[in-house]
């Protein structure tokens, strides 16, 4: 019986420039590439989605559909593929159906293809809105599930996961192994397991942080996965997807190596020239520690980049002698938050709750985050939260536990978001809407920067007399997926206490 080839995603314009490079690839940077990465029968290309839509808006003056638009002229044979967070979609923060509903819309109006919906805690319930939209779109659901270690992440919860992906009527299922921690032998059970039971098609990702990325597709595809998700020279390797020529090495004489690539030499040095150039136009935004295999990942099971980004934080807050109790600090905050996933946005939420943790005491400084996580609102955990922690989360928040799906809670907003747009007068289409709804003060930005009509300021209110402690920083969002910047404060208003997280303006 003849041995179908395993299909290569290509992630260099997406998760290869998040994982290295900070996000900071903007579309001129692209598009030369782009005529190259058509003709090379990637299977898709990562385009959009994750950080890209917030990094483009914030830090390189470009409006994110705009972006769509021009890589999808320049790639026009090639599916594109996003990352897209469920009911978060590109956020921190679940957003009504209405919003998913409309990001989706105009995503697959403006060229998007494949949909990869996670959900940072595994909660399939905050993918169902995602998945519905894409398949009423005409476009195709992929389901994710996000692999991880604990006491009650196992084998066959792995498959079973995915056994309700297919159920949700996804048309694949990929196994996302954000911090690259998956071992060959794990991800070879895995994927076999699933290969007996659905009958969609299988997509491994995962990132060379540890070194087990290349071993790992390799066992991947001993076990008959049908893709796997690779990017190009110097945007890959380290915290980034393996590259495509090592992989194409790895799989010489291999029955299902890609002979489409054959011949193609050529072309995928053009394209590690071009990249080279502009990785070095990024030089500010890279690190050495980002590139290369650090074992540290498999100890701390964190993703790459939150592991390189938080040692910078450490330094800032004077505590980078207390590395190790703070990364040692995270399992214990994990399993007091039913054992979550490390992904945007839980690796961040637990990264910094930890940090608190070390600073202040366990739990005497209880990030917001972090409470709406024991409380529920983030989705259903995998394992149990402790009861402590849940209990003292609603005594500081006054707010009750939940079981429902979070954004059962949300009222519809894109009525409410057209009205604002129009009172600032933006334009009030939805593409303008679903933007403006998660990232409100870099939309004003970017029409400042146009010399659209500034926005009319609020009267300032009475100032209120506080005395503030710096608390340890929230996780970058540049480097780790985040949505704006913000920073923690402990604050005193008379005389009493808040743990207070502001939002970075400027």
């Amino acid at each position: 019986m003849a041995v179908s080839p395993v299909i290569f995603n290509n992630t260099v314009l997406r998760d290869g420039h998040q994982s290295l490079a900070a996000t900071r690839m903007s579309t001129a940077q692209m598009l030369p590439a782009l005529p190259i990465l058509d003709e090379l029968g990637f299977g898709a290309l990562e385009t959009w989605g994750g950080a890209t839509i917030d990094s483009g808006l914030r830090f390189l003056n470009e409006f994110p559909f705009d972006r769509l638009d021009a890589i999808k002229k320049g790639t026009p044979k090639t599916p594109h593929m996003m990352l897209l967070r469920g009911q978060n979609i590109v956020q921190y923060t679940n957003f009504p159906d209405d919003v998913v509903e409309a990001f989706v819309a105009m995503s697959a109006k403006h060229g998007m293809d494949i949909f990869r919906i996670f959900d940072a805690c595994n909660d399939l319930r905050n993918i169902e809105t995602a998945v519905k939209a894409t398949k009423k779109a005409g476009k195709h659901a992929q389901g994710v599930i996000c692999y991880t270690s604990s006491p009650v992440h196992t084998i066959e919860k792995f498959i079973s996961d995915g056994l309700e992906i297919e159920k949700l009527g996804c048309d694949s299922i990929c196994v996302k192994d954000m911090a690259g921690l998956i071992p060959p032998y794990v991800a070879y059970e895995i994927i076999s397991g699933l290969k007996k039971r659905v009958k969609i098609p299988i997509v491994l990702h995962t990132h060379e942080t540890s070194g087990l990325g290349g071993p790992c597709y390799y066992a991947a595809i001993e076990a008959g996965v049908d893709m796997i998700d690779t990017s190009i020279t110097p945007f890959a390797n380290g915290t980034a997807q393996p590259d495509t020529v090592r992989m194409l090495a790895l799989l010489e004489d291999h029955p299902r190596r890609p002979k489409h690539f054959d011949g193609k030499r050529k072309e995928l040095m053009a394209l590690r020239e071009h990249f080279e150039k502009v990785y070095a136009e990024l030089g500010k935004f890279t690190s050495p520690a980002n590139e290369r295999v650090d074992s540290d990942a498999l100890t701390y099971q964190v993703p790459g980049g939150m592991l390189s980004n938080f040692r910078t934080q450490l330094k800032e807050q004077k505590m980078e002698d207390r590395f190790d109790e703070v990364f040692a600090e995270i399992p214990v905050v994990r399993k007091a938050l039913g054992w979550i996933p490390l992904v945007t946005p839980t690796s961040q939420i637990v990264g910094v709750q930890a940090m608190f943790n070390v600073k202040f005491g366990r739990w005497k400084n209880f990030s917001p985050q972090a409470m709406q996580i024991a409380l529920g609102y983030y989705g259903r955990t995998p394992g149990p939260v402790d009861p402590e922690v849940r209990a003292l989360a609603a005594k500081n928040t006054k707010q009750e536990p939940i079981d429902c799906r979070p954004a059962d809670l949300l009222k519809p907003r894109m009525p409410q978001l057209r009205e604002e747009l129009k009172a600032k007068g933006y334009p009030t289409d939805d593409e303008h809407c679903v933007i403006h709804a998660m990232f409100p003060q870099e939309l004003d930005k970017y029409f400042a920067s146009k010399k659209a009509p500034a926005p009319t300021a609020a009267p300032a209110a009475a100032p209120v007399v506080v005395s503030s402690t710096p608390a340890a920083p929230a996780a970058s969002p540049a480097a780790a997926g985040g949505a704006r910047a913000t920073r923690d404060f402990v604050l005193t208003v008379e005389g009493k206490t808040f743990p207070v997280r502001v939002e970075e303006v400027e």
